[in-house]
């Protein structure tokens, strides 16, 4: 008996608003070949998806689970003021670990939009949102479930480095060269 053991274990994120239309959705495909097509994108089509996500609203919108199985996935959700987040997985996935998922993507942006969770705010700070989305999942493989890390990497101010222009002319070197030695002469001084 072979086990096809994979990384791969989200088939799509979605965030939906209360009337089924889409916010953000990201359907996921691995980029290598699997044995029987097993982690194969069940909804190439946009018309696939959408018939998708539209039973997928109708089977759980006010609903009081969290988890549920839906043509042949299962689905972790949850829903937050005017949206519903949706994490999707293989039948033989890990709830648990879908559901951590479906955790740390609503906490790191609670974090990241001030804990104002509504359609407005998700559509006014769309790049954060998706980037937080890109930082939770690459291609269906898990990448973080630590909200704080996710929300951390997204809003990061770019670094200073950029701006440091070095001089690499033959000129510059030797300017290095003798600053570096003036500088080790002073510490050598200083030990003795």
């Amino acid at each position: 008996m072979t086990s096809n053991v994979s990384l791969f274990s989200i088939n799509a994120i979605l965030i939906l608003d209360n009337d089924s239309h889409r916010i953000l959705t990201k359907y996921y495909q691995p980029p290598h070949p699997y044995p029987h097509n097993q982690y194969a994108n069940a909804y190439p089509t946009i018309k696939e998806q959408r018939a998708f996500e539209k039973g997928l609203f109708e089977k759980t919108h006010k609903q009081g689970t969290d988890i549920i199985l839906f043509d042949n996935h299962v689905v972790v959700y949850k829903e937050i003021v005017d949206v519903i987040i949706y994490v999707v997985g293989g039948l033989n996935e890990n709830e648990t670990m879908l559901y951590q998922v479906v955790l740390a993507l609503r906490d790191s942006l609670e974090i990241l939009l001030k804990h104002s969770m509504d359609k407005r705010t998700i559509i006014d700070n769309y790049d954060l949102v998706s980037l937080a989305v890109d930082e939770t999942v690459d291609d269906g493989i898990i990448l973080e479930t630590d909200p704080i890390v996710i929300s951390t990497r997204v809003s990061r101010p770019p670094t200073n480095d950029a701006t440091i222009n070095l001089d690499l002319s033959e000129q510059g070197l030797m300017n290095a060269y003798q600053l570096a030695r003036a500088k080790l002469t002073e510490r050598l001084k200083q030990a003795l």
